[in-house]
């Protein structure tokens, strides 16, 4: 329905024709399931906000919500800082500092003796040049003493002087601690054993002349304390759910301020700003799942029955494992930290793979892992083990053989997997070995058990709500003890039989074209049941060779032969069996001709009043691939059986002219089977029927004579037991139509 008429007619409150259009109400089906799921899975991100600052006084108990793992930041800080506080300076050599500096007070020195040396300056004209070709600021003492003294002492103040420096420069005058470095160069100057007034001159000299030749390198050292830093682990702590965080009364620590944000306690941000995330995330991924449908499983996508059963198994999923993750475990701490690995997320898969579709049920398994992952703190290790048990939940129903295969699911294949992702998740996150495999084989064998408890629980109830037949029913009916089966074999032995090779015959064909073989063979066990009304009137049934149809109108042998079909679809809807299998009973003879009885009404009509149509079954064509497969498994067991002498070569002719009448009659019109379809299944008919009709071994002369005269003694003593030999059964004829017209079959 175009989006115009919808929003006129919402424009125009016919909210009643509203409903009755499917994509409405699959859109209203989506819109309730979405508003639902986002709720479940965004509760644990709408916890009490707190506005407390760092030195405020807590107004009340307050306990974590939740169990989290996280990096105190505080204490790595702390432990970084350590490492880096007392970390070495790296420094580059400035290798031509020591020349230039020996240079400059060598260089300085001989200027104080080529003035000393002058004649004809006197001493203060003396000092007075000192003053102007010297750098040093100091009194006329300092020079008085350079220009009294004589050229050896002006070498022993040069050596003393080259020494100091010498020493202080191997050793290494770093930038950064220049002037501490000249402070002790200045004492070592007056430790030195020369004259008081010489140790002046040095100190000047040394002081003035001496410069750092180690130069910090800023870039490296920087690099080096980022290495350093880095290489200290973060420190990992644990917060466990209702610990107390703070009491009532405590003035809130920096500490403190830590562990509510790690919780997300005083988040700064809107709680919305999750909410709307999961929300985002949640209409993704049912957009995906709803359009993996559209492609791939239209038969689904297009019943709105089947998208609320997907809708609610979901849903059913995460309320089980919300109610799970919020049982409380505060008298067993450890146990609160794993008891997710309990959710029985294998349940979904398996529902929906015994109800719906094994592809959907992996894919919505998968999207089920992720949210799990969300709802539990965003722990992955729990989204791996729901996934893992998922999958083989998924997997151990694929082909189901009986209920009891649900039981060994959980017990067997559901715990196992469980168990050992458990110890692979544990091993991961390096928890304690004796705690893992503790904890891994009780909580796999509780998710095991919890998954088939729920799947067989739920499987029945789903199964009446919503109109499905699932493997699971379809096995029960199969049963032998079923009342009608029972009641079949008990009243037409005969038909029992034969209802058990078409559903061999059915069912081999069914899995060669792809098509539900389960179902196949149980429409085949149920397809004649109709036959109990009359038993007698079908030849496989009749203990004697007197043939009822002989003493009554062809028209009327008609009515009672193909009235077993109305008869049997009201036992079946007596018994409340599943539609499908209605649909097979009411279809497998479509508006097949009853031709021998045709025949005889013409060979009896003078007049040519005889109408073809009067000796057609009433019903409908089938619908399907498997009730078309019961109508020519039918039909090609009644026509072999009634062969004479059959061989493999003849066999073959037979089956295939079979399926030819069947299509050339328009029986398999309203079908989807296709030319290649129809060989393939006349191919597994013959694969059935070739171990039945094998070549026969060839018995020597004598032996042959034994058995013919075992065969005469044999006939002898039935003759004696039934008095005598009773006639009326007509030769001739193959296929269920002509069988059935002289027989009742």
């Amino acid at each position: 329905m175009p989006f115009s008429d919808l929003w006129e007619l919402l424009q125009h409150g016919k909210l009643g024709q509203l409903l009755k259009h499917s994509t409405t109400r699959r859109f209203l089906a989506g819109v309730f399931f979405y508003l639902l799921i986002t709720v479940l899975i965004s509760v644990n991100f709408w916890p009490e906000r707190l506005s407390l600052r760092e030195g405020q006084v807590a107004p009340k108990d307050i306990s974590a919500p939740i169990s989290k793992d996280y990096v105190d930041e505080i204490a790595t800080e702390e432990a970084r800082r350590k490492v880096v506080k007392d970390f070495p300076k790296f420094y580059d050599l400035a290798e031509e500092v020591r020349p230039t500096v020996e240079g400059e007070i060598t260089n300085t020195v001989n200027k104080m003796k080529a003035v000393r040396q002058r004649a004809d300056l006197d001493v203060k004209g003396k000092i007075n040049e000192l003053r102007t070709q010297l750098p040093f600021d100091v009194d006329d003492e300092f020079y008085m003493v350079i220009v009294q003294t004589d050229a050896s002492n002006l070498e022993l103040i040069e050596n003393q002087a080259l020494q100091v420096v010498r020493t202080a420069l191997e050793d290494g005058i770093f930038d950064d601690r220049f002037k501490e470095q000249k402070e002790q160069l200045r004492q070592t100057v007056r430790s030195l054993r020369v004259k008081n007034e010489f140790r002046d001159v040095i100190e000047v000299l040394v002081d003035d002349y001496i410069q750092p030749n180690r130069i910090t390198n800023t870039e490296v050292t920087e690099i080096r304390k980022r290495e350093a830093m880095n290489q200290v682990a973060p420190i990992m702590k644990s917060i466990k759910k209702d610990e107390i965080i703070l009491r009532a009364g405590d003035v809130v620590t920096r500490e403190h301020m830590q562990k509510l944000n790690v919780l997300g306690l005083t988040h700064q941000k809107s709680p919305w700003y999750a909410f709307v995330g999961i929300a985002l995330l949640v209409g993704i991924s049912m957009f995906l799942v709803l359009f993996y449908i559209y492609l791939f499983r239209q038969d689904i996508y297009n019943k709105e029955n089947l998208l609320v059963l997907l809708g609610l198994i979901i849903f059913i999923t995460l309320l089980v494992a919300r109610g799970i993750i919020a049982i409380d475990f505060s008298q067993w701490p450890r146990v609160s930290e794993i008891n997710s690995y309990m959710v029985p997320l294998a349940a979904a898969g398996m529902l929906i793979a015994v109800l719906l579709d094994t592809r959907l049920a992996i894919v919505v398994t998968a999207l089920l892992s992720v949210w799990l992952g969300i709802m539990t703190g965003n722990q992955i290790k729990f989204a791996v083990v729901g996934f893992v048990s998922g999958i083989v939940g998924v997997h151990s129903v694929s082909h189901l053989s009986q209920r009891s295969d649900l039981a060994k699911a959980g017990l067997v294949y559901i715990s196992s997997a469980t168990t050992f992702t458990i110890i692979a998740v544990g091993l991961i996150f390096e928890e304690e070995l004796t705690f893992v495999l503790t904890t891994a084989l009780v909580l796999g064998i509780i998710n095991g058990v919890f998954s088939a408890v729920l799947t067989g629980g739920f499987l029945p109830y789903l199964e009446s709500a919503f109109g499905i037949t699932s493997a699971v029913r379809l096995l029960e009916l199969s049963n032998p003890n079923n009342s009608l089966l029972k009641n079949l074999l008990m009243e037409a032995p005969a038909t029992y039989h034969h209802s058990i090779l078409v559903g061999n015959l059915a069912e081999t064909a069914a899995d060669a074209i792809g098509a539900d073989s389960l179902m196949v063979r149980v429409g085949a066990y149920y397809h004649d049941i109709g036959k109990t009304k009359r038993p007698y009137f079908f030849i496989e049934n009749q203990l004697s060779y007197e043939n009822p149809h002989d003493k009554i109108a062809p028209s009327l042998s008609t009515l009672i032969i193909t009235s077993h079909v109305k008869d049997g679809v009201e036992m079946a809807r007596e018994a409340k069996l599943p539609q499908q299998i209605i649909d097979i009973i009411e279809q497998h003879h479509g508006t097949s001709l009853v031709s021998y009885f045709y025949h005889r009404a013409l060979e009896n009509d003078k007049n040519e009043t005889v109408n073809e149509d009067d000796f057609r079954y009433d019903s409908r064509k089938p619908q399907s691939k498997e009730a078309a497969l019961v109508m020519l498994a039918d039909t090609v067991e009644a026509a072999v059986r009634a062969m004479q002498k059959p061989t493999l070569g003849r066999v073959e002719g037979l089956v295939r002219k079979v399926i030819k009448d069947k299509l050339n009659d328009g029986q398999l019109d309203e079908c989807d089977l296709t030319f290649k379809d129809l060989d393939i299944i006349a191919t597994a008919f013959m694969k059935v029927l070739s171990g039945i009709f094998h070549n026969r071994v060839e018995y020597p002369d004598q032996m042959l004579k034994e058995i013919e005269r075992r065969r005469s003694r044999d006939a002898n003593l039935r003759k004696q037991l039934t008095g005598s030999s009773q006639s009326g059964a007509e030769p001739g004829g193959t296929g269920e139509e002509n069988r059935g017209d002289r027989t009742g079959s």
